[in-house]
């Protein structure tokens, strides 16, 4: 009788410990600018792609701030991200980089920005999370180029395709995708209205093509 209590005891252990390892959700942290702090509203990318996913699990957390560049996450990565032990990160930066170089003099200089953003990758993997990277998308909508800042916004994600390709990791090319669906769904060439409300954050239509993009690479 003792030696059958003692192994149900056992059983009943191992059953606990292997549930609670099967069944601990994996939790996603989006980090990034004002993009990502606006995705995690009522129609933003981050709660549809919550939605999207069994919530039993995933664990899915927003973590943006509205004005960072790239070495505003570097600063805050550990109190925002690596402290919450995430099994994968997205990192979502470079709007800012980009756009506050002409519209603030603070932006970040390319070389500067490639060298924090791999950094941030380092110290992300240093603690065994995966990381998916996201190339920034627009500063106006305009199609063929005639957007002032499309010049560097074209250099700063092919900087991030490269990252990606040197680090061996999966990458949501937004500045492809959103290039495309101008081409092909702005014919009266607007500068906002299609994907963004302003030229830069998202609309319902630019949250559901970001969601649509990330889901595949996040689950």
């Amino acid at each position: 009788m003792k030696k059958l209590i003692r192994a149900t005891v056992l059983l009943s252990f191992c059953f606990i410990a292997f549930t609670s390892m099967t069944f601990k959700p994996k939790r996603i942290i989006f980090f990034g600018d004002s993009i990502t702090q606006q995705g995690v509203s009522k129609n933003g990318y981050v709660t549809l792609i919550r939605k999207a996913l069994d919530s039993t699990k995933y664990d899915v957390i927003g973590a943006g701030i509205g004005g960072n560049k790239v070495y505003d996450l570097y600063l805050r990565l550990e109190d925002d991200v690596l402290n919450k032990k995430p099994d994968l990160v997205v990192i979502y930066v470079g709007i800012n980089d980009v756009w506050h170089k002409q519209s603030s003099h603070t932006g970040t200089d390319y070389d500067k920005y490639l060298k924090f953003y791999q950094a941030l990758i380092k110290k992300i993997q240093d603690v065994g999370s995966k990381v998916v990277l996201v190339t920034p998308s627009v500063v106006g909508e305009r199609k063929d180029g005639t957007n002032p800042l499309d010049g560097d916004l074209n250099k700063y994600a092919a900087g991030i395709r490269e990252l990606a390709a040197k680090n061996n990791l999966p990458v949501c090319d937004l500045r492809k995708v959103f290039t495309e669906y101008e081409n092909k769904n702005n014919p009266e060439d607007k500068e906002k209205g299609v994907l963004t409300v302003d030229r830069v954050h998202l609309n319902e239509t630019g949250n559901q093509l970001v969601a649509d993009q990330l889901l595949p690479l996040v689950k």
